[in-house]
């Protein structure tokens, strides 16, 4: 019995800890100082600035401090709202966005550094065709890739940024160019470059990128604790019911977000100022609770839990 209490106590403090994760939104990164450097690398244009936050991402779900919501829950926001890229990489409208997927920061950033850093200016070739990865047929007698990362951790409730921090990263090697050593056979020029995969992270540009980004998500993950604890108000009504499952007027737009409680009220009586007839107070009696499973901006599904079934114009509302 001792050793299932104690389990119990294990299990009670590894949800709690799990609970107090602060909710992050990655943005893409910015990298329109570098895409000429981009281009030249790769032979066109690549985004690469959704390759790192996608690193990033991973990285900070690695380190246990964030819990990160899903890039296509992200992107749908994104498109609904049709937010310009300016208003993305903007702290106070990416603020606006992050309150509206019910976050509590948003981290935003740019690249600054990405390619090459020798004196070599015979390339030869761009791109990367058959064979192993390689800037055509050039090689220097020394490659030395470079990245650099800077990144800004905002509160989605005041636009402030808590914290601004930057990553640099640096691979250097004899006889080989920034794309050679680690890549693969086939084709590549012209398509699409998963940073992610384990052949980028073997040429030196890729281990240059992902020693940029190791610091970045290092020093993201150093300033969890400087979020504050959000106490978010909510008060909604009931506007569908089906058996156990409800669902309500009031979305991420109020900071409500997946996984929170709501108690579950019917409205009673009501009390009028007899001056002005104005509604002062409604007088409710709560009959049970409803988490919340699924949301977007203007509503959210909720499993309900108590004798009493709800019903429409019933109210929801953060307990007291």
């Amino acid at each position: 019995m001792r050793w299932v209490r104690l389990t119990c106590v294990v299990f009670m403090l590894v949800l709690t800890c799990a609970a107090q994760k602060k909710r992050v939104a990655v943005f893409d990164f910015e990298y329109g100082t570098v895409q000429s450097s981009v281009a030249a690398v790769f032979g066109n244009n690549q985004d690469v600035g959704k390759g790192i936050s996608d690193m990033l991402v991973q990285k900070l779900v690695q380190s246990g401090k964030y819990s990160v919501i899903e890039r296509k829950a992200l992107d749908k926001l994104l498109a609904e709202q049709n937010f310009s890229n300016s208003e993305r990489t903007d702290p106070a409208s990416a603020a606006k966005i992050g309150k509206m997927l019910g976050v509590d920061a948003i981290i935003v950033g740019s690249i600054t550094k990405f390619g090459r850093d020798d004196k070599s200016t015979s390339l030869g070739g761009v791109g990367f065709g058959r064979g192993p990865f390689g800037l055509g047929g050039a090689k220097v007698k020394s490659s030395k890739a470079v990245c650099g990362i800077s990144a800004r951790l905002v509160d989605t409730s005041t636009g402030e940024i808590l914290a601004a921090v930057t990553g640099n990263g640096e691979s250097k090697r004899s006889g080989t160019s920034l794309l050679g050593a680690g890549g693969g056979s086939g084709g590549g020029g012209g398509g699409f470059v998963d940073m992610s995969s384990s052949n980028f992270a073997e040429t030196i540009l890729g281990e240059a990128v992902l020693q940029a980004v190791d610091l970045t998500a290092t020093q993201l993950s150093g300033q969890a604790s400087s979020l504050p604890t959000r106490k978010v108000e909510v008060t909604g009504l009931v506007a569908d019911v089906s058996g156990k499952t409800i669902i309500l007027n009031v979305g991420s737009k109020t900071g409500l977000k997946v996984g929170d409680k709501l108690e579950i009220s019917h409205a009673g009586r009501t009390i009028k100022d007899p001056a002005t007839g104005k509604v002062l107070k409604t007088i409710t009696s709560k009959i049970g609770d409803a988490t919340i499973t699924e949301i977007d901006a203007d509503s959210a599904t909720a499993a309900f839990a108590g004798d009493t079934l709800p019903k429409v114009g019933d109210v929801a509302k953060t307990p007291q």
